[in-house]
């Protein structure tokens, strides 16, 4: 397993912490949804390393191929759900 390959695994792992601290205490925490956006920030600076390691080093796999882009889609659609989530708790108050 190479470089770029354990970061994305690392973003994915990610994506259950960023939604746990964005919803944490129903998204009224400010001090959580900093920590949200700090995961999501890192979570992407994870996405544009392993590709540039990748391309450098020659290091590009099948996995690499196929699981990059699922991490990406699934942390920007959890990302767009978590949100829409925190909007409509927001008006129910």
């Amino acid at each position: 397993m190479n470089l770029p390959n354990k970061l994305t695994i690392l973003r994915v792992i990610m994506i259950p912490f960023f939604v746990a601290a964005l919803l944490y205490d129903g998204g009224a925490n400010q001090n959580m949804r900093y920590v949200a956006a700090a995961l999501f920030i890192i979570a992407s600076l994870t996405d544009m390393l392993d590709g540039k390691i990748a391309r450098k080093y020659n290091l590009v796999t099948n996995f690499g191929k196929f699981m990059d882009p699922l991490a990406d889609k699934v942390l920007v659609m959890t990302a767009i759900i978590s949100g829409g989530r925190l909007k409509r708790a927001a008006s129910l108050k």
